[in-house]
């Protein structure tokens, strides 16, 4: 379609510059021109054909790959965008999440600690009362004992001296008297 319409223009052009005298003038010759003509013809179509329409297709498709290239990597930003917001939403999440357990783990720290305090106090509390107890026993023990000892002593010195001088009866009596003094007291 594009040869004819280049082979008119020619014999149009070769008709205005035989009209003119540019044959003569410059010594062109009407096959010659028609030649070159045909021959530019077919080197302009296999150029178009072999080299300008592949390169164009190519371009066009590597511009192609180019855009889907921008728009894939917009569609990346925002979904990296996105990304990055909903990790600040997780992390935002568990940071709160962390500072309730670590609000929960003191307050059961404090209260265990609360707790074994009271019992630790509870126990000393026990223990002293088992000492304080167990101390006055033994100075009741004691005393007790210390009394039998002295009463047994003032029996002894007591019939001791007045073994000689007093009769069995009378010295029994002073005996239990004593006896009995030193148990009151």
């Amino acid at each position: 379609m594009l040869t004819p319409l280049i082979l008119a223009a020619a014999a149009e052009g070769v008709q205005a510059a035989a009209e003119i005298g540019m044959v003569e003038k410059f010594g062109l010759e009407l096959h010659y021109v028609i030649f070159q003509f045909i021959s530019f013809s077919i080197l302009f179509a296999v150029l178009y054909f072999k080299v300008f329409k592949p390169v164009s297709e190519t371009m066009d498709a590597r511009q192609a790959k180019i855009e889907a290239g921008v728009k894939d990597a917009e569609e990346m930003k925002l979904k990296l965008d996105a990304a990055a917001a909903e990790s600040a939403r997780i992390i935002k999440a568990a940071q709160g999440e962390a500072t309730k357990i670590i609000d929960e783990a003191r307050l059961t720290a404090k209260a265990f600690l609360d707790k074994q305090t009271q019992e630790a106090t509870v126990k000393a509390q026990e223990i002293i009362a088992k000492a304080q107890h167990s101390t006055e026993l033994e100075h009741r023990k004691m005393i007790a004992e210390a009394r039998g000892e002295i009463a047994r002593l003032v029996v002894n010195t007591t019939r001791q001296v007045l073994a000689h001088e007093l009769t069995d009866a009378e010295r029994a009596r002073y005996n239990d008297a004593a006896a009995k003094q030193l148990t009151v007291a």
